[in-house]
C-alpha cells in the first residue's frame, strides 16, 4: 500500500460513516427502493477495477436467452451521451459505451440499454413493444434504488474484498458487510487449476452468511484472435510480431496468458475504459509502423476492440468465464430464481 493511500485512512473513515449510513436507510426502507415484478439479476462488485463483470454477464446471456426474453441495463459508463439510450443500428461504443456496444454485437436477439438511472431505464425498457422477461443490471451492486430479485458479487481472487479497505486507503466502494446483500458470491479470475483445499481457505476469509452460495471462475481464452472478418490461431500468433494494447482495469491475467502462449508482445496500456483519442491512434499507429516485420499484428481486448475498430486494424483476443466447479449447481440456482 503506497503511503499516499496510507495517510489517506482518516477520509476513509469518514466515507466508511456515509456509505453505511446510506446502507442502513435503504435497509430500513427510509431511503425508497424500488421492486420491480419481472426477474432483476444484479451483477456487480464491492471495489472498484475490473472483476469480470463483462463476461459474467455474457454467462447469463448465454444460460436464459434460449428460454427468456433479455435486456441488459447498463448506465454506460465514459459514453457521451446522457439519459436513457436504446440500442440499435446507429449505435457505437460513444452513444452507449464499450461494454454495452458489446453486448450488442455479440447477441442480436437480446435489448441493451443505457441510463445512469436505473429505474428509469426499467421503467422505459418495460413500455417498448416487445418487453424484455429478464433484466440484467451491469455494475448496479450499490444501485440501491432498484430492488433487484437477484445479487450476484464478484470479487476477483487476487483482491478479494475480505483483504481490502475502503476508498481512497483501499478499493472498496462500499463496506465489506455489503457482501450480505448477495444471494450468490463468485471468486473471479482464478487459477484453472485451484484446489479444494484453497476454495476452502478463500470461502473461510469471506465469512459467508448462511444461505450464500460461493463458486469459483477462471478466464476461459479464445483459441484464435480475430478481426472479425478472419482469424488466426494462437499457434500462428506465436510467429508474429505483436503490439498489445489495451484500456483495462487489471491487464496481467492477459498478459500471463500470452506468454504461457509462447507469444512475445510489446505492451503500451491505457487506463480503464479510455476513450481513445486520436493522439492515442497515432501513437498506436507509430508504434506498430516502428515493427520491422513481414508477421505483424495489433491485438486488444475484446472491450476495447469496439472503441479501436474503426480507427485502426487491430485483432482481439475474446474471454469466456468458466467455472470451475459446480456450474451446474450456479445454473440451477439462476433457472430456479427466473422460473
Amino acid at each position: 500500500m503506497s503511503f499516499i493511500r496510507k495517510i489517506a485512512f482518516p477520509v476513509s473513515l469518514i466515507y466508511g460513516i456515509v456509505t453505511s449510513i446510506r446502507n442502513l436507510l435503504f435497509d430500513k426502507g427510509l431511503l425508497k427502493s424500488t421492486r420491480f415484478e419481472l426477474p432483476v439479476i444484479a451483477v456487480g462488485n464491492l471495489s472498484v477495477g475490473g472483476t469480470g463483470k463483462t463476461p459474467q454477464i455474457e454467462y447469463l446471456i448465454r444460460l436464459l436467452k434460449g428460454s427468456k426474453k433479455i435486456a441488459v441495463l447498463s448506465r454506460g459508463y465514459k459514453r457521451k451521451t446522457s439519459g436513457f439510450v436504446l440500442a440499435d443500428v446507429t449505435s457505437d461504443a460513444k452513444q452507449i459505451g464499450d461494454e454495452p456496444f458489446q453486448y450488442y454485437q455479440k447477441f442480436k436477439n437480446i435489448k441493451v440499454a443505457v441510463d445512469e438511472k436505473r429505474i428509469h431505464g426499467i421503467e422505459q425498457l418495460l413500455s417498448k413493444n416487445n418487453p424484455p422477461e429478464i433484466i440484467l443490471l451491469d455494475d448496479a451492486y450499490q444501485h440501491r434504488k432498484v430492488n433487484a430479485g437477484f445479487y450476484i458479487l464478484l470479487t476477483s481472487y487476487e483482491k478479494l474484498y475480505a483483504n481490502d479497505y475502503l476508498l481512497p486507503t483501499g478499493n472498496l466502494r462500499e463496506g465489506k458487510s455489503g457482501a450480505k446483500r448477495a444471494q450468490v458470491i463468485i471468486v473471479t479470475k482464478c487459477p484453472e487449476n485451484l484446489s479444494e483445499q484453497e476454495q476452502q481457505k478463500v470461502s473461510r476469509q469471506l465469512k459467508l452468511n448462511p444461505g450464500q452460495e460461493l463458486f469459483f471462475t477462471c478466464i476461459a481464452y479464445d483459441d484464435v484472435v480475430t478481426d472479425m472478418k478472419s482469424e488466426i490461431t494462437l499457434e500462428q500468433l506465436q510467429d508474429f510480431d505483436v503490439l498489445l494494447v489495451t484500456g483495462i482495469a487489471n491487464p496481467s491475467p492477459l498478459e500471463k496468458f500470452l506468454k504461457s502462449k509462447g507469444i512475445s508482445f510489446n505492451h503500451i496500456e491505457f487506463p480503464d475504459h479510455h476513450n481513445f483519442s486520436e493522439t492515442d491512434v497515432n501513437k498506436i499507429k507509430n508504434s506498430f509502423g516502428a515493427i520491422h516485420s513481414e508477421k505483424k499484428l495489433i491485438l486488444t481486448t475484446e472491450k476495447d476492440f469496439v472503441r479501436l475498430k474503426d480507427s485502426v486494424q487491430i485483432s482481439c483476443l475474446r474471454i469466456k468465464t468458466k467455472f470451475i466447479n459446480r456450474k451446474n449447481d450456479f445454473d440451477t440456482i439462476i433457472k430456479d430464481y427466473v422460473e
